[in-house]
């Protein structure tokens, strides 16, 4: 079997997400919030069964892309690159089959890692996010994320947007 039928609730989430990036201090205070785009696909053959880019948009004008590509194996997409180095899994315990769990280390910073929690809507068209950020063991900071499906061709949309920037 393949990632699309070992992960068939992650499959769901392919094509093209908008939403809001909402970060909180461990007090609960807002510190940053940008707009994003994110790009989530299964590539067919290639090197990696699983890839998303970023793009995010801040509103002094800031941009920043983050490419993600992604290995796959024992039913968990696995991430090793110069940023990260984790995991993604369906929560098999979750009988709605909404829950993906991801788990994440900052590469080069051992005393921080991060667990994100999706909860995809059942018509798998709006998704929310949740990340927990922990350093030494407390909480540093949450990351709230509300998204909605653009397109499930993201093909298409990264042709439209690069034909944009030509």
């Amino acid at each position: 079997m393949g990632i699309r039928e070992d992960m068939p609730l992650l499959a769901r989430h392919e094509g093209v997400w908008d939403g809001v990036y909402t970060y909180y201090n461990a007090a609960g205070e807002k510190i940053d919030e940008h707009k994003s785009r994110l790009f989530c696909r299964f590539p067919e053959g290639g090197e990696f069964p699983y890839h998303q880019t970023n793009h995010y948009l801040w509103d002094d004008g800031r941009t920043e892309v983050r490419d993600f590509p992604a290995a796959y194996r024992d039913k968990r997409v696995w991430w090793d690159n110069e940023l990260i180095k984790g995991w993604a899994a369906e929560v098999g315990l979750d009988e709605y089959n909404r829950t993906v769990m991801l788990y994440w280390q900052r590469q080069g910073d051992p005393s921080l890692y991060l667990y994100e929690m999706i909860q995809l809507a059942d018509d798998g068209l709006t998704r929310c996010r949740t990340w927990h950020w922990i350093r030494n063991g407390l909480l540093e900071t949450r990351t709230a994320i509300q998204e909605k499906l653009v397109s499930r061709d993201w093909a298409a949309v990264e042709k439209e947007m690069e034909a944009q920037t030509v």
